[in-house]
């Protein structure tokens, strides 16, 4: 496991996405689409990117969470984030 493996706790970050979109941290599962089956709008896509980019100390475009649909993608965009060196 690498350091940005380790950095990224899934449960944390589930909760965290569930806070921001306002539902159950169960309903957050890995094939869960955000825009189809929670309604997310770009607006709230936003505000989940500054939540995590306050958390996890990284930058994210608003191409970048524009192209988030599902915890996985978020986790992948994330590990990418986090694996890079820090300018």
């Amino acid at each position: 496991m690498t350091a940005a493996e380790a950095a990224l706790d899934t449960e944390e970050l589930r909760e965290m996405i569930a806070d921001v979109l306002e539902v159950d941290g169960a309903s957050i599962t890995p094939e869960i689409d955000f825009v189809r089956d929670l309604g997310v709008d770009s607006l709230l896509a936003m505000e989940l990117a500054v939540t995590l980019e306050r958390h996890y100390r990284v930058k994210i475009e608003s191409h970048e969470i524009g192209q988030v649909r599902t915890m996985s993608d978020i986790s992948a965009l994330l590990l990418g984030k986090l694996r890079k060196p820090a300018a």
